[in-house]
């Protein structure tokens, strides 16, 4: 008899979204070898993936870059499985129309202190000179849209396909913070992406880059077999909205950052240390 070796168990959280369900696709369900790593998949939304990456609980994750900041001790970024928002992102919007020179009068809810969002509404903020005037509530993301509407808050950050239906709750776009951040810096928003905890070593990392990023190629040329599997975590949407939603946010630089990526990333968190939301300077580490 031979004997087996025991494959390592990789946790892996992600948001239960369309787009992170697309990606995961083959890991989830078998559909490339994965040698001695076996996935284990935890899905959470993402304020809680940044909540639980704190404390190095999960191997693999998904979190904000925002969040990324404050890892720097445990986690490297994988140079796969970004979110950015190439003149789109998240996305502030209200009951009734308003202006950004509003904002700072209206209480808005937010997805989470950690996200990619609140760092860049700080930003917006900053940049009209209110960035002591920021009032907000912290809500899950998926509560925000009928909070805004019902007039529970005044205004909504909102991200994931919030994005694409807000709409349809009659409510009103103030700012899409990706068109904001493109027009100031000419570069794309980067949101989330993913990262692995270093203590595992440079080859195991190494092997789950590699392996993700098959992942996520195997979902873009197999694209309706795995989109029919993300319908299942697509909230209001048919599967033309849905596959809208994917092509958004997982497409070429999801396979690789690029030097514009990761150009973006030093950008964004740059601004955010000059202007005092980051205490720290940020020296991004991406697994080669």
């Amino acid at each position: 008899m031979t004997a087996t070796t025991a494959q390592q168990v990789i946790r892996v959280g992600h948001s239960p979204d369309p787009d992170d369900a697309f990606m995961f696709h083959a890991l989830a369900n078998d559909k490339i070898p994965t040698g001695n790593l076996k996935f284990v998949h935890e899905l959470q939304d993402i304020e809680t993936l940044n909540r639980r990456a704190l404390n190095g609980e999960l191997e693999v994750t998904a979190v904000s870059i925002h969040a990324y900041s404050f890892l720097l001790d445990k986690y490297a970024l994988l140079p796969t499985g970004c979110s950015m928002g190439d003149k789109y992102g998240p996305m502030v919007v209200s009951r009734k129309p308003l202006t950004v020179d509003d904002l700072p009068g209206v209480k808005i809810a937010v997805p989470g202190t950690l996200t990619t969002a609140f760092l860049t509404l700080k930003l917006l903020f900053e940049s009209i000179g209110a960035a002591d005037k920021l009032t907000y509530g912290v809500i899950p993301f998926d509560e925000i849209i009928p909070a805004v509407a019902s007039g529970q808050f005044d205004a909504g950050l909102i991200i994931h396909e919030g994005q694409l239906t807000f709409q349809n709750q009659g409510l009103h776009l103030v700012r899409d913070l990706g068109v904001w951040w493109q027009e100031r810096t000419g570069l794309p928003l980067p949101l989330g992406g993913n990262v692995v905890r270093k203590d595992l070593g440079a080859e195991t990392m190494k092997d789950v880059s590699r392996l993700i990023r098959q992942s996520i190629q195997y979902a873009l040329d197999h694209r309706r077999e795995a989109l029919d599997y993300a319908l299942k975590y697509a909230r209001d949407m048919d599967v033309g909205l849905a596959d809208q939603f994917v092509g958004m946010y997982v497409n070429d630089w999801t396979l690789d950052y690029g030097d514009r990526g990761r150009a973006a990333i030093r950008k964004l968190l740059g601004e955010a240390h000059r202007a005092g939301i980051i205490p720290n300077p940020v020296a991004v580490e991406f697994v080669e």
